[in-house]
């Protein structure tokens, strides 16, 4: 998939670039048995408090019900579409299985209409397949990976993304994630096989402001740029510096300071992506 420019014939369009969607399936309508509706939480949890700020507004969506555990086992399934998700960086992959069942999956890269993926313990290490790390051989680039057993994919699921698989010893297998991080993931936990699908999308570059208020994020305010009301940084006479270490509007320290607090996973990271 290629990017696309336009002709400048606005200030916002002279650096816009976009995806061209040639790999698309034209004219294809989503599934409609596999859409659900999806509410705007515009940043807000249960009680309706912003908890991430900045968000708000955008088109208006519906979710894809998406197969993350692939846990159709030994079933085979035609690609019949490759789709836009606006959910997502990654395209969508439309499996028709033989039993008349349609699900989506993340679209890895290279698959194409036609191509038959399956799941299955002993399934050939081809690109779509889904397969335990246990039956995959070193050096295997995977997306989609489990870190609990039948709790599907967690991990590596953006677009472009890839781990690969650099040791087996003893019941975990040795990844190496996206960040550089090397992780250790129980054998028996499954993969798909493959890089994920829309690999521009990095490339892309959004070009006016309109275009991520279409995307449902709002301006991004400085802190240096408030009242000492709203933020620890605001204030001064002029235009000044935050005047302290950087902190957030609650005053916690920032920019490298490190707030990780997952004791539980340390024994499984043998290399910080860091």
């Amino acid at each position: 998939m290629a990017l696309k420019t336009y002709k400048p014939v606005t200030p916002g369009q002279r650096h816009k670039t976009g995806l061209d969607f040639a790999e698309l399936t034209k004219g294809k309508k989503p599934e409609k048995s596999l859409l659900r509706p999806k509410m705007r939480g515009s940043g807000r949890d249960n009680y309706g408090h912003i908890t991430v700020w900045w968000r708000g507004g955008g088109h208006k969506r519906k979710y894809r019900i998406i197969d993350f555990k692939r846990d159709k086992r030994n079933i085979p399934g035609k690609v019949a579409a490759i789709e836009y998700d606006p959910n997502r960086s990654s395209f969508l992959a439309l499996l028709n299985y033989a039993d008349g069942e349609k699900r989506y999956i993340l679209a890895p890269n290279g698959i194409k209409v036609g191509d038959i993926l399956v799941a299955d313990q002993n399934a050939e290490a081809k690109v779509g397949n889904h397969i335990p790390l246990k039956n995959l051989p070193l050096g295997t680039l995977i997306h989609n990976v489990e870190i609990k057993l039948g709790k599907g994919g967690q991990m590596i699921r953006s677009a472009g993304n890839y781990g690969q698989i650099l040791a087996k010893e003893g019941e975990y297998a040795l990844v190496r994630m996206p960040s550089g991080e090397e992780r250790k993931i129980f054998l028996d936990c499954w993969a798909t096989v493959g890089q994920v699908g829309n690999l521009d999308h990095i490339n892309v570059v959004v070009g006016k402001a309109g275009r991520s208020r279409w995307r449902g994020r709002r301006p991004h305010v400085r802190g240096v740029a408030m009242n000492p009301v709203d933020h620890p940084h605001g204030g001064g006479e002029g235009k000044s510096g935050p005047g302290r270490n950087p902190t957030t509007p609650w005053g916690i320290p920032t920019l490298g300071y490190k707030t990780r607090n997952k004791k539980r996973t340390d024994p499984f990271i043998v290399k910080r992506r860091k």
